[in-house]
């Protein structure tokens, strides 16, 4: 959800000074008393259990849900009994993962149909969901809309930056003798502008997984790339923002295009983020309600091993926290606007119906919330190398990474879980919601 107005000036040098709090040099602005460096690691603590949800204990599939009309995936289709293999004769299939396989539905066959003739046959079968971005694209000043025009629209900082004490956790891994730098961290989301001025040297790596049916690159709304420039813009450039991150690689995975992305793109997404070797993945996407998606939901049992796995929780106060935020694997981001201890009105939070928690939350803007202001929105890389304001879980969620990312840099010996466990255990819980804290994950991170 990006807010009313998209300010495509030139931002100047001394935005990011501010952001960084560091007048000309490249030492970040002075920490308050309680920063001086600990940076001692203990030995290695016990390690964190996770609880995995197994995937035959998901519900039955939704096929209400938004999905891919004309194709169904198969769980399981790397042991296929005679049966299973007889009734797949003459169906065109093709691999998505280990033991997963698109199936595409015969012409004149309703998918629905399809999948119980597949399940009668001795194979697990469900829609290919359709996942959305989470930035809401109902105000006219996303990008790619008409816009809404700012007279002398004026110089906007990062406030959120100071909000997560950010500034704090970089002077402090600097006293440690560190140069704050982010573990790889994987941006699933639309396609990442890695031409943009303020991602010059961060994206190291990029893949595409976009089906047909995704609408090709949705290289209008920028959203990728915003949520790529709150991670990892580049910092101390004099130019534009500063990300969480100072430096370190960016890998842009292209899982989003016009029309959403399915299942089988995020899971493609997800096992090549892995592969490259990612430490932190950022997901600012989802789909409301759980749609019983047991695919993605391997998939990221899969990824969570090795990876901090950070999802947006959705920009609908009243649906539950979003999928995949809402899988027990993923940190599930709600979003704050002017207040750190209220959610922003658009926030995804726990309902009756669905109550899974927040994890954590972060500054996303203040939308179209009472008493918004410009100022109080998101200052976000936009298309064309320029510059927006914006807001939406999809906003808060890659602070949320960052973090995480300069934990698994200052920490290397740090497993996926441990910093989970150790994020979510150093929130700033002063106004009433576990709000991001930087410097205490940092230090929390160093002990």
């Amino acid at each position: 959800m990006r807010l009313p107005v998209p300010v495509l000036c030139a931002v100047t040098a001394s935005l990011l000074l501010s952001a960084c709090g560091g007048g000309g040099s490249s030492t970040p602005a002075p920490a308050p008393p309680d920063a001086g460096p600990i940076c001692t690691q203990a030995a290695a603590p016990a390690p964190v259990q996770v609880q995995s949800t197994p995937v035959a204990a998901l519900g039955a599939p939704d096929w209400s849900a938004p999905r891919v009309p004309g194709r169904v995936l198969l769980l399981g289709s790397d042991t296929l009994a005679a049966q299973s293999v007889t009734t797949l004769t003459g169906v065109v299939t093709q691999t998505v993962t280990d033991g997963v396989r698109l199936a595409f539905t015969p012409a004149g066959t309703d998918d629905r149909a399809f999948a119980v003739r597949l399940e009668q046959a001795g194979l697990r079968a469900q829609p290919d969901f359709l996942y959305a971005p989470l930035a809401n694209p109902n105000d006219p000043g996303v990008p790619g809309n008409a816009g809404v025009p700012i007279a002398g629209a004026g110089t906007f900082t990062q406030s959120y930056l100071t909000r997560v004490r950010a500034p704090q956790a970089w002077t402090f891994l600097q006293g440690c003798g560190k140069t704050p730098v982010a573990a790889k961290t994987a941006i699933l989301d639309s396609k990442v502008e890695a031409g943009h001025p303020d991602l010059t040297g961060r994206v190291a790596g990029s893949a595409s997984f976009l089906s047909p049916n995704s609408g090709g690159s949705d290289t209008s709304t920028g959203h990728g790339t915003a949520s790529a420039g709150l991670v990892g813009a580049a910092t101390n450039n004099g130019r534009g923002v500063a990300g969480v991150t100072w430096s370190g690689p960016l890998l842009a995975v292209e899982v989003l295009g016009a029309a959403g992305g399915s299942t089988s793109d995020l899971a493609r997404g997800l096992n090549e983020s892995v592969r490259q070797g990612a430490k932190v993945i950022n997901m600012s996407l989802g789909l409301a309600g759980d749609p019983g998606d047991a695919v993605l939901a391997q998939a990221l049992t899969d990824a969570a091993r090795s990876a901090v796995l950070v999802a947006a929780a959705g920009n609908t106060a009243g649906d539950g926290v979003y999928y995949p935020a809402s899988h027990p694997d993923v940190i599930a981001v709600g979003a704050v606007a002017q207040n750190d201890g209220q959610l922003a009105c658009y926030s995804a939070r726990p309902s009756a119906a669905r109550p899974r928690a927040l994890n954590i939350v972060a500054p996303g803007g203040a939308g179209n919330c009472a008493g918004a202001t410009n100022a109080a929105q998101m200052l976000i890389l936009a298309p064309g190398g320029g510059y927006a304001l914006g807001a939406g879980t999809s906003f808060a969620a890659p602070l949320v990474s960052g973090v995480a990312a300069l934990m698994r840099a200052a920490n290397p010996d740090l497993s996926a879980a441990e910093t989970k466990a150790r994020l979510l255990g150093s929130v700033n819980r002063a106004a009433g919601q576990p709000l991001l804290d930087a410097n205490a994950a940092v230090r929390a991170a160093t002990r």
